[in-house]
């Protein structure tokens, strides 16, 4: 009989019994999961207002190259970490992953970075309408612990502090 889970795990049992079996939850998990994966999604959206907006071009480029570097970030400090996803019976993992490390989530870093680098040329308040949906679908999926989300969002914000700093110089 498998043991009840305790700690993270008890977490993230909770988080998907209170809204995984919402309807439309689950696709807009893993729909976020599949834009987010390896940032490209944030690249793409970066790319276009770079290319639409020539008034704010430096803006959108600074966000794709800030999404970038916070996903390089996250996947050196996960080959650092070695921490592995997940993996209690009673936890549903609801998505792949291309790899089995977990700390931090690197979907979490590059919204992160992305939204707040995105809120300036944009004028959207868009760290409060991305990072809390994208966070919330990785415990959704069972494929991060809480505190890689956290983690995610507070390397995606120092991230993005570093390449506005950077842009401003």
């Amino acid at each position: 009989m498998a043991e009840s889970p305790r700690g993270e795990d008890a977490v993230l049992v909770a988080v998907q019994s209170a809204v995984a079996e919402r309807p439309g939850v689950l696709p807009a998990a893993r729909a976020l999961s599949h834009f987010g994966e390896h940032s490209l999604g944030w690249l793409a959206v970066a790319g276009l207002g770079a290319l639409l907006s020539k008034s704010k071009r430096d803006e959108y480029v600074a966000a794709g190259v800030g999404a970038f570097l916070a996903h390089a970030a996250a996947v050196v400090i996960k080959r650092v970490v070695r921490r592995e996803r997940p993996h209690h019976p009673a936890i549903a993992v609801n998505v792949g992953t291309p790899s089995r490390l977990s700390f931090p989530s690197a979907h979490a870093t590059s919204t992160t970075a992305a939204a707040v680098l995105l809120a300036r040329p944009t004028g959207l308040p868009l760290p409060a309408l991305l990072v809390p949906p994208m966070a919330l679908s990785r415990l959704v999926l069972g494929v991060h612990y809480p505190t890689d989300v956290v983690t995610g969002v507070v390397v995606g914000a120092a991230v993005a502090k570093a390449v506005e700093k950077v842009r401003r110089s």
